[in-house]
C-alpha cells in the first residue's frame, strides 16, 4: 500500500486489503506515525510495543468508553440501542468498568473461574479426543467448524453448567451478541445483536434462578451462591460474556494455530517432533497472529504518550496486533518461531484488565493442536486460499479447508 493509513479501521477486517494481510499497514504505522491521530474516530492510535505496554498496564487511564469525549468511537460501543433487555442497562461487563466496581465484580469471578480451570485439563483433553472422534478423516473437512468451533463452545459449557444440547444456539446468539463490541453496525447486524443478546439475557436469567434454588457443580452454581456484591445483572451479564467471549476468540486461537503451523513446514515438523513445544507454540501463535486487535482506553487529565501532547478524556486505541510485531521488542518479529524464547505478547491486553479468559484458552489451544496433529499426523490443507471473518477488532479464519 503506498497511501498512508489515515484511519484505524484501515487496519482492521473491515478493509478487504488489512483483512488479507493488516501487517504492512500496522508497520507502516510503527515505523513512521507510531502514535496517530484518527480524527475520524476521534482517537489516538498506539502501535509501538512499549507504549501500547504503558497503556494497558497504567491504571490511572479508564477503561469505560461512556468517559471518553462524546465524538469518540469508544462511545460507540456503549451507546442506548432502542430493544436491548434491561439487563444490559443495569449490569455492566467487566470489560468496560472502572474500579472499584471492576475488582468488586472481577476479583470473586476470577477466583471461582481459576478455580476450576486449575482443575479442567482431564477435562478439556477429554472434549478435543471427544471432538476429534466425530470427524470422517476419508474427505476433506472444514477444519473450523469440525474442531475450532466445537471445542471451545463446549469446554467453556462444561464449565458453566450450560444445556449442551442448546450449543448451535449458544455459538449463534454468541456470534451475534459480539457485534455489540463493533462501533459500526449495519441494520441487519444491529439487528442480530439485539437479538442475540436478549436471547443470552433470558437464558441465564432463568438458569441463575434455577442454580440458586438448587445448585449444581458448575461456575454458574458458584457464582449465583457466592457471598459477594453481586447483583443479579452483574452476574447476568459477566457469566454470559464469558460464554460468548469463552468460545469465539478461543475458536480464532485454534484455528490461527492450526493455520500457521500447516503453512510453515519446518515448525509444523519441529512441533510434531516435540510436542512438549505445545506451550511456546501457542504463545507464539498468539503473538503473531492475535485473535484480537486492538484494546481501548481514555485519559483520565492531560498528560503525554509516546512524545504527543493529549487531552483529558481523549480515547487511545493501544493495537495488540502492531505491538505483537514490533523489531524494538520481538527478534524477526515477522518470522514464526513456535521455540521463541522471552516473547512477552500483549495478546490478551495487560494490567487490571488482563482477558479473565486466557488461562483457559492456552489450555484448551495447547491440547487441542497436541491432539489434532498427534491424531492426523500427516493433515495438510486441502485449499490453499482462506477466508478470514470480515469482523472487525477480531482474527479469525471463516473455514479451513483440510485432509489428511
Amino acid at each position: 500500500m503506498n497511501e498512508p493509513v489515515q484511519s484505524f479501521f484501515q487496519t482492521t477486517a473491515l478493509d478487504p486489503e488489512a483483512r488479507a494481510d493488516p501487517y504492512p499497514r500496522l508497520k507502516a504505522l510503527r515505523d513512521k506515525c507510531p502514535v496517530m491521530r484518527d480524527e475520524g474516530a476521534a482517537a489516538w492510535i498506539v502501535t509501538r510495543y512499549a507504549d501500547v505496554r504503558a497503556v494497558v498496564n497504567d491504571r490511572s487511564l479508564w477503561r469505560h468508553p461512556r468517559m471518553a469525549e462524546q465524538t469518540s468511537i469508544m462511545q460507540a460501543q456503549v451507546a442506548p440501542v432502542e430493544g436491548l433487555d434491561q439487563v444490559y442497562a443495569e449490569g455492566e461487563s467487566i470489560l468496560f468498568l472502572d474500579e472499584p466496581h471492576h475488582s468488586r465484580i472481577r476479583v470473586p469471578l476470577a477466583k471461582a473461574l481459576y478455580a476450576r480451570v486449575a482443575k479442567s485439563r482431564p477435562r478439556i483433553d477429554a472434549i478435543v479426543s471427544e471432538v476429534l472422534d466425530r470427524i470422517a478423516a476419508t474427505a476433506p473437512f472444514d477444519l473450523m467448524t469440525e474442531v475450532a468451533i466445537p471445542i471451545p463452545i463446549l469446554v467453556i459449557a462444561r464449565i458453566l453448567g450450560v444445556d449442551e444440547e442448546r450449543l448451535s444456539e449458544f455459538r449463534r446468539w454468541s456470534e451475534d451478541a459480539i457485534l455489540s463490541l463493533t462501533p459500526i453496525r449495519n441494520e441487519d447486524e444491529t439487528r442480530r445483536m439485539i437479538d442475540g443478546s436478549n436471547r443470552i439475557a433470558e437464558y441465564f436469567r432463568e438458569l441463575l434462578a434455577a442454580r440458586r434454588a438448587s445448585p449444581r457443580d458448575d461456575l454458574i452454581s458458584d457464582m449465583a451462591t457466592a457471598d459477594a456484591d453481586i447483583s443479579d445483572a452483574e452476574l447476568n451479564v459477566n457469566l454470559s460474556s464469558l460464554l460468548v467471549g469463552g468460545n469465539l476468540t478461543t475458536t480464532d486461537l485454534i484455528g490461527n494455530g492450526v493455520w500457521l503451523l500447516l503453512t510453515h513446514a519446518e515448525q509444523l515438523a519441529k512441533f510434531k517432533g516435540d510436542p512438549s513445544l505445545a506451550a511456546s507454540a501457542v504463545e507464539e501463535i498468539l503473538r503473531f497472529e492475535s485473535p484480537v486487535d486492538a484494546t481501548g482506553r481514555v485519559l483520565s487529565g492531560d498528560r503525554e504518550f509516546g512524545g504527543c501532547p493529549m487531552r483529558d478524556r481523549q480515547s487511545l486505541l493501544a493495537s495488540l496486533r502492531a505491538a505483537n510485531r514490533d523489531p524494538a521488542m520481538f527478534e524477526n518479529p515477522d518470522s514464526f518461531d513456535i521455540a521463541r524464547k522471552n516473547a512477552p505478547h500483549v495478546a490478551f491486553g495487560g494490567g487490571a484488565h488482563i482477558c479473565i479468559g486466557a488461562p483457559l484458552a492456552r489450555m484448551e489451544a495447547q491440547s487441542a493442536l497436541t491432539q489434532i496433529f498427534q491424531r492426523f499426523p500427516d493433515l495438510k490443507l486441502a485449499d490453499a486460499e482462506v477466508e478470514w471473518r470480515t469482523l472487525p477488532l477480531f482474527r479469525g479464519l471463516k473455514r479451513l479447508m483440510v485432509e489428511v
